[in-house]
């Protein structure tokens, strides 16, 4: 029976980094994936945030565009706010907002982002 111990030690080892390989690349897919879909939502509710404000009767774009700066500044990062436009198509305002999230928060190939936030002007 001593012979048969001897010949299984380290077999724990062995699993263990067998089931390492597959698991971290799993929790790591998904924590991606969770932090592109934070972002992507915190990014919509600020283009649609900035777009209802720009749409108000005393304000413009360039408002929109600032609160919505703002605010993703304050929620994930001022780095996602580089690249906000807006523009007014008739009584419509349209807020977009372009960002690149990169792999796990750090380097490495990013996922491109835009998102677009609408409102309708109020009339006078």
């Amino acid at each position: 029976m001593s012979g048969r111990r001897r010949s299984e030690r380290g077999a724990a080892v062995v699993d263990f980094v067998l089931v390492l390989a597959v698991l971290v690349p799993v929790v790591l897919g998904i924590a991606q994936v969770a932090l592109v879909m934070h972002v992507r939502n915190t990014l919509a509710a600020a283009a649609s945030e900035g777009a209802r404000l720009a749409a108000t009767r005393d304000r413009g774009p360039a408002d929109g565009v600032a609160l919505t700066r703002s605010q993703i500044d304050g929620a994930v990062s001022g780095r996602f706010a580089q690249e906000v436009s807006a523009q007014q198509q008739g009584d419509t305002v349209e807020v977009t907002v372009h960002a690149s999230v990169p792999a796990l928060g750090l380097g490495g190939p990013a996922v491109e982002l835009t998102v677009h936030g609408h409102a309708t002007e109020e009339p006078p």
